[in-house]
C-alpha cells in the first residue's frame, strides 16, 4: 500500500486536477483504482514461482484518506476446478456460514511489497485516464459544434499535404486542402472563420480530440448571415437554399415571414455594409441575394440574376423550366463558363435551358413550318365512288375503235 504521505499527496493531487482540469473527481478515483488493479495483474500475477494467482481483484480506494486494498474474487462452486478463482462451498462457509453456491468471496490480497511498483504503474496510467477524460470533456464540448460556425487561428501548414492546422481555443484542428478557398492566403497567426465538419477523437480516442472544418462549405456563408442580419437571427428572414462556388460566386435564396421587411435588402444592409462584412470575410467572393418564391418560374427567373427574364415556362414531368432571355443577355444569362446558370440550377432545383428572344422565335418558326405547309397542299379530287358506280354494261365497246385508241405504232 501507499504511506500516509503518499496517500493525502494522492488525495490533494486529485483535488488539484479535479478543479484545475474540470474533471469529475469520481473519474480521476477510478482511473486511481483501474491503475492499482492494472499493476497488481501485470507485477504481482506470480508467487515465488508458484501458479498465477487470481487476477479478478476488486480495489478499493478510500475517497477520505487514500488507503487501498486489493480484494481477490472467488466464486463459491461445489466442485474446485481453478484454485486461483473458485472456492468450496465447504471452505467458504468456514469463512462466513451464509455462503452459497454461485456467491462471492472476496479475501484481501494487498501485498507487502506492493507499495514501489504500485505507485509508479499507477502514475502512468493516471496521466493517460486524465488525458483520455479530457479528450472525452473536449469532445463533447465541441460535438455541439458540429454544423456551426467558430474562429481558428492558423497554426501551420503542412508542406507536404498542405493542410492547414489551426487551434481552435486549445483544440487542434484541421483544414484539409479538399476544404480549403482556392482565394485563401494561409499565415501562421492569422484569424479566420471556418465550419465544423466533423469532430473526431472522443472517449478513448488517440491523439486527442481532432477537429475537421471547411471554408468552401455553403454552410459557412449561412452562418455568416446569420451572425450580420438581426432579420436573420429573429426568424423574420429566412435562408431557403444557397448555392456555392467557393472563392468564385455563391447564390442565397432568401425569404421574409413579414410582408414588411424586404428579405433581400435585410441582407444586403445599409449601403451594403452587412453583405460586404460577409463577402471581405470570404476573400471577395461574389454573392448574388435572391428572393425566393414559391412559383417555380418567378424563383427560376430570380435566380438567373443579373439577367433579365423575358418569359419562363415549366415541364413539370422533366423537372425543366425553359427561359427566355434578350438577346444581348443571353450571355449573362448563362455566364462565364456557364456558372450563373449553373448556380441558379443548383439553387431552385430546376434543370434550366436559356434561349435568346431570337433563337425562342426560330424555335417556333420551326416548329409552325411544317403545319403551314401542310395546309397549303391541294386536295386531289375523290373519284372512288364514281368508279364503283361504273359497271362494264355502261361502256359502249361497239363503237369503240383502235385507231380512237393512242397507240403507238410499234405496238400495233
Amino acid at each position: 500500500m501507499l504511506d500516509k504521505n503518499q496517500n493525502k499527496e494522492m488525495i490533494e493531487a486529485v483535488a488539484a486536477l479535479a478543479k484545475e482540469k474540470g474533471i469529475s473527481k469520481e473519474v480521476l478515483f477510478t482511473a486511481i483504482e483501474e491503475a492499482l488493479r492494472s499493476a497488481y495483474k501485470n507485477n504481482f500475477n506470480k508467487q515465488n514461482g508458484a501458479a498465477p494467482v487470481n487476477t479478478n481483484v476488486r480495489v478499493e480506494l478510500n475517497r477520505e484518506n487514500g488507503a487501498v486494498h486489493l480484494y481477490a474474487r472467488k466464486t463459491v462452486v461445489l466442485e474446485v476446478e481453478d484454485d486461483a478463482t473458485e472456492i468450496s462451498l465447504e471452505e467458504a462457509r468456514k469463512i462466513q456460514p451464509s455462503y452459497e453456491e454461485d456467491d462471492i468471496v472476496e479475501t484481501e490480497v494487498t501485498p507487502s511489497n506492493f507499495r514501489r511498483m504500485a505507485a509508479q504503474t499507477a502514475k502512468q496510467v493516471i496521466v493517460q485516464k486524465i488525458r483520455e477524460a479530457e479528450r472525452g470533456k473536449t469532445y463533447d464540448s465541441f460535438i455541439e459544434k458540429e454544423n456551426e460556425i467558430l474562429t481558428a487561428i492558423i497554426y501551420s501548414v503542412d508542406p507536404i499535404s498542405h493542410d492547414v492546422n489551426v487551434e481552435i481555443g486549445k483544440t487542434a484542428g484541421i483544414l484539409e486542402v479538399s476544404q480549403q478557398m482556392p482565394t485563401d492566403n494561409y499565415t501562421p497567426g492569422e484569424r479566420l472563420k471556418v465550419y465544423v465538419l466533423e469532430v473526431d477523437g472522443g472517449r478513448g480516442g488517440k491523439g486527442g480530440t481532432q477537429v475537421h472544418v471547411s471554408r468552401i462549405h455553403p454552410g459557412l456563408v449561412k452562418r455568416l448571415f446569420e451572425m450580420e442580419v438581426p432579420e436573420i437571427q429573429k426568424g423574420e428572414v429566412q435562408i431557403k437554399s444557397i448555392a456555392r462556388e467557393a472563392g468564385s460566386r455563391t447564390k442565397i435564396a432568401v425569404h421574409s415571414t413579414d410582408a414588411m421587411i424586404d428579405p433581400v435588402g435585410s441582407c444586403v444592409g445599409p449601403r451594403g455594409q452587412r453583405v460586404d462584412r460577409v463577402v471581405t470575410e470570404l476573400k471577395n467572393e461574389k454573392i448574388d441575394i435572391i428572393k425566393w418564391s414559391q412559383d417555380p418560374t418567378e424563383f427560376v427567373s430570380n435566380a438567373l440574376n443579373p439577367a433579365n427574364v423575358l418569359s419562363a415556362t415549366i415541364n413539370e414531368k422533366e423537372k425543366i423550366c425553359n427561359v427566355v432571355v434578350p438577346d444581348n443577355q443571353l450571355s449573362l444569362a448563362i455566364g462565364k463558363e456557364g456558372q450563373n446558370a449553373r448556380l441558379a440550377a443548383r439553387l431552385t432545383g430546376w434543370k434550366i435551358d436559356i434561349k435568346s428572344a431570337t433563337q425562342a422565335a426560330e424555335a417556333e418558326q420551326e416548329k409552325e413550318a411544317p403545319a403551314a405547309a401542310e395546309a397549303k397542299e391541294p386536295e386531289m379530287p375523290d373519284t372512288s365512288d364514281a368508279l364503283d358506280d361504273l359497271s362494264i354494261d355502261e361502256l359502249d365497246l361497239d363503237d369503240l375503235k383502235v385507231d380512237d385508241l393512242d397507240i403507238p405504232d410499234d405496238v400495233k
